[in-house]
């Protein structure tokens, strides 16, 4: 079985995991540092203007693991549903455009003066039904990723990789999940659900949960400074068959957000290395 932890070449860094780099920054630091895979977040992309990106990743032999990001569905009226599609319909096409893997989703939490998450969970399912057909035809598998439960009301009511996997079963080819461990760790199904999802899993993210976390969204620890087993997790997923890449995405607004990027790089190798 192949190890994760010990290929650099399997190692894929989150645009926000270096934040304030931009396209460019990210593309040629993660080259001096001997990487080849990365994970833009569509705002750096859009900045440099989508051709353009897609040209300077292909000029540097840059796997893009997905782009971050699609979804953010709910909306208390149909005209604001309609408005989230639209959006998602050009991620798609921005994600083809720069040769991404998958496109990363968050759901969306409540609508606002919603009280009603079983209607926003429809809205999510109706959304992703309505755009699978662009997906399939931009080529760009949709990556459903299910966030904390403490996301739930404002950022993605698809709380579980159980529920991510329903709607994979229920919604067929061209949906999968991407495993995100800061939001799914906690979770006493996690290995069986995992194991479900087999070859649905398009992407899957690394990072670490602080004790104590001082912010719930800009908090998230490097590999090793948390209480997340890294590697129980990783073995999981392996044993799925995944033989994709490791993505490392760290929002961290206090700590590694404030250090030099290239530092933060080659923590990211050692921790991958070590650690995950």
């Amino acid at each position: 079985m192949r190890d994760l932890s010990n290929d650099r070449s399997l190692l894929s860094i989150n645009s926000a995991t270096v934040k304030p780099w931009t396209l460019e920054q990210l593309v040629e630091g993660c080259a001096r540092a001997g990487l080849s895979a990365i994970s833009p977040w569509r705002d750096i992309v859009q900045a440099c203007g989508v051709e353009r990106a897609g040209k300077l990743i292909r000029a540097h032999g840059m796997t893009v693991t997905g782009l971050c990001r699609g979804g953010m569905f709910t909306a208390a009226d149909e005209s604001g549903r309609r408005a989230a599609l639209d959006d998602n319909r050009r991620a798609l096409d921005e994600a083809a455009e720069i040769g991404a893997q998958c496109l990363i989703l968050v759901a969306g939490g409540l609508p606002a003066g919603s009280r009603d998450i079983d209607d926003a969970r429809v809205q999510v399912r109706d959304a992703l039904a309505a755009l699978l057909p662009h997906a399939r035809q931009a080529g760009v598998p949709l990556a459903i990723e299910p966030l904390h439960p403490m996301f739930a009301a404002d950022r993605a009511c698809v709380n579980t990789l159980a529920q991510a996997n329903d709607l994979c079963d229920e919604l067929g080819w061209g949906v999968g999940v991407a495993v995100d461990v800061y939001h799914v760790w906690w979770d006493p199904d996690l290995k069986k659900e995992i194991a479900r999802a087999a070859d649905k899993i398009l992407a899957y993210h690394v990072n670490d949960w602080l004790v104590p976390t001082t912010d719930l969204l800009l908090d998230r620890g490097m590999m090793g400074d948390g209480v997340i087993d890294l590697r129980a997790i990783r073995e999981m997923v392996e044993a799925t068959g995944y033989r994709g890449h490791c993505e490392v995405e760290i929002l961290s607004a206090e700590n590694w957000w404030k250090r030099n990027p290239d530092e933060v790089l080659r923590v990211c190798i050692e921790r991958h290395q070590t650690v995950v």
